[in-house]
């Protein structure tokens, strides 16, 4: 009687992998980091656009003359500008899944360089408002990625 063997089959090649496929993980999270920063710059950018007219509106309509804060009230044009930027960054942090605390941690992103602002007015250091507001607007920058580099966690993480 004649034995039957199996029909052997060649092993399948193995399907190369990219060179960089161990590093696919630092770059999603390398893009999660990136993808929040830029998003909080686009929060930042509508809240003084939309936030801030509707309230520049809101406050004219109530009888306050928001024009002259550039020269009569640099302070609270400061002080406007981190509100205006700073609420639509929280609500979308807030939407996006983040808790209170980074929340926290980019509020004082942005109140901090508005107070420097505010105390380089005072002091009489800086009294051009229109320097002021770019020292506050690019201090800005730096101050929201220390607050992301110290919960690095959180922003390279999906949310």
């Amino acid at each position: 009687m004649q034995t039957m063997t199996p029909l052997t089959h060649p092993a399948p090649a193995p399907v190369p992998r990219p060179a960089d496929h161990t590093d696919a993980p630092r770059r999603s999270a390398a893009w999660n980091f990136t993808r929040h920063y830029l998003e909080m710059v686009v929060a930042m950018v509508l809240g003084m656009v939309v936030l801030g007219t509707a309230l520049a509106v809101a406050l004219e309509f109530a009888g306050v003359d928001v024009s002259s804060w550039r020269s009569d009230a640099p302070a609270l044009l400061l002080a406007g500008m981190a509100v205006t930027m700073t609420v639509p960054m929280v609500a979308w942090m807030r939407h996006r899944g983040h808790g209170w605390a980074p929340a926290a941690d980019m509020t004082a992103a942005m109140f901090l360089p508005s107070l420097a602002a505010i105390a380089l007015l005072w002091a009489g250091l800086v009294t051009d408002t229109h320097a002021l507001l770019m020292i506050q607007h690019i201090a800005m920058g730096p101050a929201m990625l220390v607050a992301m580099l110290l919960r690095v966690r959180e922003y390279t993480g999906k949310h």
